[in-house]
């Protein structure tokens, strides 16, 4: 918990939820500031409150108008910036484009290096996420965070691990879920994918043994749920016993997906009762509080606070 000397907390309009619980956790109520959108679609914010000399955290997550929510973070440090703000860090739990990593064909953008620098420009001096989809974006930021501690002990608490094997629905995932596997000390599989577009698997070859096991599918992110969907049903093919996620449909052959708010869920879970939230609301705020005291970051890679 912060004293509140000199502490500002502030939130977009893309998952207010989580900002409180942020703010709860710390013990202070959210700052005030005024984000508005005129009739052109333009966003306009006011900070409301005096940030002069104050260590600033703005919580605004990718989700739903991604454009909008980057817009509006970009826009918000700017405005502490200008208004003489200490330190202004940037509490992304979903980055932005974070897909766009590289230059995968001719002419490509790399759009996660250019949301980088925009935050950057526009004043930023640190910034918070979690799990970035590709290990090398780390590099373009000052405080990189792992939702894996989160996943780890719902899987202690959830699973008899002598029965459970971890599996990475594709091979750019394998690192994320053999890092998992290793913690837990179970088996682990893989998917080898192939893609006709984007966002559309047409074949899936399972490598490693599953059967009879509780397998559970390792995801950083779920879009239209097509690899985890297909990747249960060729888990359920191969003999599982049972199949859960971690990151989908009603139709799907998952017993569970479990996922993270990082981007609000209520409307998720109201249309999927299979839908699990693991609330990392309280690791976000554990991670403020440190950043503002000075102490180490790195512990929270390896442990759950409480």
């Amino acid at each position: 918990m912060l004293n509140g000397t000199g502490v500002k907390i502030f939130t977009g309009t893309s998952h207010p939820e989580l900002a409180e619980i942020i703010a709860r956790r710390l013990g202070l109520p959210l700052a005030k500031a005024d984000v508005t959108k005129s009739g052109i679609g333009e966003t306009s914010v006011r900070i409301a409150e005096s940030v002069r000399e104050n260590d600033v955290y703005i919580i605004n997550t990718g989700c739903g108008a991604v454009n909008t929510s980057l817009m509006e973070l970009c826009i918000m440090i700017h405005a502490c910036k200008i208004a003489s703000a200490k330190r202004i860090t940037a509490v992304v739990p979903l980055f932005p484009y974070a897909r766009q990593d590289k230059k995968d064909k001719s002419r490509a953008p790399i759009t996660a290096k250019l949301v980088a620098n925009m935050i950057q420009k526009a004043g930023c001096d640190h910034v918070i996420t979690m799990d970035l989809h590709a290990s090398q974006i780390q590099g373009f930021f000052d405080v990189p965070l792992f939702a894996e501690p989160s996943s780890i002990l719902y899987i202690r608490t959830h699973f008899d691990l002598q029965n459970v094997v971890i599996v990475s629905p594709d091979a750019g995932g394998a690192k994320r879920a053999t890092s998992i596997a290793d913690r837990l000390g179970v088996d682990f599989a893989l998917f080898h994918k192939e893609r006709k577009k984007a966002n559309s698997v047409s074949r899936m070859v399972l490598v490693g043994h599953v059967k009879d096991k509780v397998a559970i599918l390792i995801d950083d992110m779920a879009d239209t749920s097509g690899t985890l969907c297909l990747a249960a049903h060729h888990l359920t093919e191969a003999g599982v016993a049972k199949v859960y996620a971690i990151k989908i449909l009603r139709r799907a052959c998952l017993e569970k997906l479990i996922v993270t708010n990082t981007l609000p869920q209520k409307e998720n879970q109201a249309k999927c009762s299979k839908i699990e939230v693991i609330d990392i609301g309280p690791v976000l705020g554990e991670v403020i509080r440190r950043s503002h005291y000075g102490e180490s970051v790195s512990k929270l890679f390896h442990e759950v606070p409480y």
